[in-house]
């Protein structure tokens, strides 16, 4: 199992109209509710904004990771989404204005799940070309550069 069964190429958004936390976070929200991922575009926003007040998923390197998990999913949802430069504040670990988003949605009743996926993408935004990503300008460039990345790296999302 790798990080690639959690995507599909209309939950790679390059470029994300955001100028803000907020407008990122409901970015995604409205984009994965139209893609029939989620009955609730509001209630996701609202969960993906809770997680966000525990502290921020900005992990550094112009990459965030915000997620949560909800009711009705079968399995791990992974997005992904670029942003203009020169980014967005989003309380980052390193302050650097943040680019490069990687959004996990998980099934509310599967908690271990959830943080093999966010295990697994910590893992590829540590070893994988985060700079080829931020040059990206279309979402296939983006699903590109993660599928070779991925299985060149062989990334697991498994039991350790």
């Amino acid at each position: 199992m790798d990080i690639l069964e959690f995507t599909r190429p209309d939950l790679v958004f390059c470029p994300l109209p955001a100028t803000d936390a907020q407008s990122l976070l409901r970015a995604f929200a409205e984009r994965l509710h139209g893609a029939g991922l989620v009955m609730d575009s509001e209630d996701l926003l609202r969960r993906l904004v809770d997680r966000e007040n525990l502290g921020s998923t900005g992990i550094g390197d112009a990459v965030a990771v915000p997620h949560c998990k909800v009711d009705g999913l079968a399995k791990p949802i992974l997005s992904l989404g670029l942003v203009a430069k020169p980014g967005i504040e989003f309380r980052a670990v390193d302050g650097i204005p943040v680019r490069l988003f990687f959004t996990v949605i998980s099934p509310d009743q599967a908690p271990a799940e959830h943080l093999k996926v966010l295990a697994a993408v910590s893992h590829w935004v540590k070893s994988g070309p985060v700079d080829r990503m931020l040059g990206c300008r279309r979402p296939e460039s983006l699903l590109a550069v993660l599928a070779e990345t991925t299985q060149a790296q062989d990334v697991p999302v498994a039991n350790r």
